[in-house]
C-alpha cells in the first residue's frame, strides 16, 4: 500500500514555493571533481522540477529533506514546481540563459542539456553516483534512458516505469480475437473489435505524446534506437523503409477504426476511463497507473477480464520482445556552480535512503536494490508487473518527444492526427515531416 509519511518536522523543514530563490553556494566545482573539500554548512538549496506535487518522488523527498534538517539546522530544500511540461522547460531555459539555476534541476537528456554539460554546468552524474557507492545499485535501463547520445550520465533517474498495452479479455473474446503477436495484426484486430461493436483502443490524444508513441513503435522494430538517434539530426528520413512503413501502419490503424471517434480532442481522464468502463478493449500505459489498473480501484465489471502484454514485435525485428518503452523519467541534473559540501552530503543521505522509502509506496525504483511494496488491495497484476522490471532486455525504446527538436515534434504530433484521421496520405506526411526536419533539426543539433 502506498505509505506517505508525514510530520510536524517535516512540515517545518521543507519549503515549497513557486519563485525562485538565492542559489547560494561558491565559485563553482569541476564537474568530475564530485568530492570537494571543505566543512558541509547548512543552508537552503533549490530543486526546479517538474513532477506532479502529489507524486511519489517529492512526497518522498520532501520525507528525506525533512530528516536531513533535523541533523543540520538550517538545511532547507526548496522545491520550485511547474508541473505544466511546456511552462516549466519554459522557466527551465530562461533560468539557465540567466545563469541562475538552482542547486538541483529536472531535465530530459535534450541538446539543450548538453550544452550545459559541456559548458561545465552539470556536475557528472555518474562519477557523483559511484562515489557515493549507489551507482551499481540503479538499474541499467533506468540510467541508459538519461544518458546523452554519446552515452555520458549527467542526470539522475528518481523513478522507473515500464508501458503496457492492457487489454480487455472478454472484449477481445468477443470479437473473436487474441493478443497481437505482431504489429502488423493490429488493423486486423481492430477491424474485429469494430465489427463486435467495441471500441478498440482508448487513446489521450489530447496530450498528443502517446499518439506519438504509436509512430515510435515500428521504426524502433525494424532498426532499433538508432533510427530516431539518426532521423532527429536529419541522418535519417521519414522517406526511409523504417519511416515509411510507421507512416503506412498509421494510417491502416486509422482506417481499421482503432482509436475512439474524437480521439484527438479525448483527455487523459477520459481515455482511461474507456478502458476501465469496458468500452474499449485495449489501453497503452505505464506502471505508474498500477493504482488505478491492479488494484480493487479498478471497476469491479472489469477488473478480473484485465490484463497486459508488451510491444509485440514483427517479422524480423532488429529488437527483443523484452525490449520495449521503459522510461526513468525526466532525471535532475546537479548544478556544477553550485555544488559544494552540502549538496554531496544531502545526496549521499537522500540517494542511499531514497530507493527504499519510494519503493515502499508501490513504485518501481530505479534501483535494484529496492523491493516495491505490492498494495494489499492489489491484484495478481499488480505483482507480475513489478516482476516485468527484472525481465527487461538492453535495448530501450525511447519516445519521440523527448528526442525530436521542439518545432519538428510539435508539427509531428500535429501531422500524426491529420494521417490516423485519413486526411493526409502516408506519402504527404513522409513529405511533410521530412520538409520540417531538414528545416529545424540542423539549426538545434548544431
Amino acid at each position: 500500500m502506498k505509505r506517505v509519511l508525514r510530520s510536524a518536522w517535516v512540515t517545518a523543514a521543507v519549503a515549497l514555493t513557486l519563485t525562485v530563490a538565492g542559489c547560494g553556494g561558491s565559485g563553482g566545482a569541476d564537474p568530475g571533481d564530485v568530492n570537494p573539500s571543505g566543512s558541509v554548512k547548512p543552508r537552503e538549496i533549490s530543486w526546479l522540477l517538474s513532477r506532479p506535487a502529489d507524486g511519489a518522488v517529492i512526497r518522498t523527498m520532501t520525507e528525506l529533506a525533512g530528516e536531513y534538517a533535523q541533523d543540520h539546522p538550517g538545511f532547507r530544500l526548496n522545491l520550485i514546481t511547474t508541473p505544466d511540461r511546456p511552462s516549466y522547460i519554459q522557466k527551465y531555459e530562461t533560468l539557465a540563459a540567466a545563469d541562475k539555476l538552482p542547486e538541483l534541476f529536472d531535465t530530459d537528456a535534450t541538446p539543450f542539456a548538453q550544452k550545459l554539460a559541456k559548458q561545465g554546468r552539470m556536475m557528472d552524474a555518474a562519477k557523483l553516483l559511484e562515489s557515493l557507492g549507489v551507482y551499481d545499485t540503479y538499474r541499467k535501463a533506468a540510467l541508459d534512458y538519461q544518458r546523452f547520445d554519446d552515452g555520458s550520465l549527467y542526470m539522475i533517474p528518481f523513478e522507473y516505469q515500464l508501458e503496457f498495452f492492457w487489454y480487455n479479455k472478454a472484449l477481445l473474446a468477443k470479437a473473436g480475437v487474441g493478443v497481437p503477436k505482431s504489429l502488423d495484426d493490429f488493423p486486423a484486430l481492430c477491424t474485429a473489435l469494430r465489427k463486435a461493436g467495441v471500441t478498440p483502443i482508448a487513446l489521450d490524444g489530447q496530450d498528443q505524446w502517446p499518439l506519438e508513441r504509436y509512430a515510435a513503435y515500428q521504426p524502433f522494430r525494424t532498426d532499433g534506437s538508432s533510427y530516431v538517434r539518426d532521423l532527429k539530426k536529419n541522418g535519417a528520413k521519414f522517406a526511409d523503409p523504417a519511416g515509411e512503413k510507421a507512416a503506412k501502419w498509421l494510417s491502416d490503424l486509422g482506417r481499421a477504426g482503432c482509436f475512439a471517434e474524437g480521439f484527438s480532442s479525448t483527455g487523459y481522464a477520459d481515455a482511461q476511463n474507456q478502458f476501465t468502463t469496458g468500452k474499449a478493449a485495449v489501453y497503452n500505459i505505464g506502471t505508474w497507473e498500477l493504482a488505478s489498473l491492479a488494484t480493487d480501484k479498478l471497476n469491479p465489471a472489469v477488473r478480473d477480464d484485465v490484463d497486459f502484454f508488451t510491444l509485440p514485435t514483427t517479422a524480423g525485428s532488429a529488437t527483443a520482445a523484452d525490449e520495449f518503452v521503459a522510461p526513468s523519467g525526466i532525471g535532475m541534473a546537479v548544478n556544477a556552480r553550485t555544488y559544494d559540501p552540502l549538496v554531496r552530503d544531502f545526496l549521499k543521505f537522500a540517494l542511499t535512503e531514497y530507493p527504499q522509502r519510494y519503493a515502499a509506496t508501490g513504485e518501481l525504483s530505479p534501483t535494484t536494490n529496492a523491493e516495491t511494496t505490492v498494495p494489499a488491495n492489489a491484484t495478481p497484476l499488480y505483482r507480475r508487473a513489478v516482476d516485468a522490471a527484472d525481465e527487461v532486455g538492453d535495448e530501450l525504446a525511447m519516445p519521440w518527444d523527448t528526442q525530436l527538436d521542439p518545432t519538428t515534434n510539435t508539427r509531428l504530433q500535429h501531422e500524426l492526427v491529420l494521417l490516423v484521421q485519413g486526411d493526409v496520405t502516408p506519402a504527404e506526411f513522409v513529405s511533410t515531416m521530412d520538409d520540417a526536419l531538414a528545416q529545424n533539426a540542423p539549426k538545434y543539433f548544431k
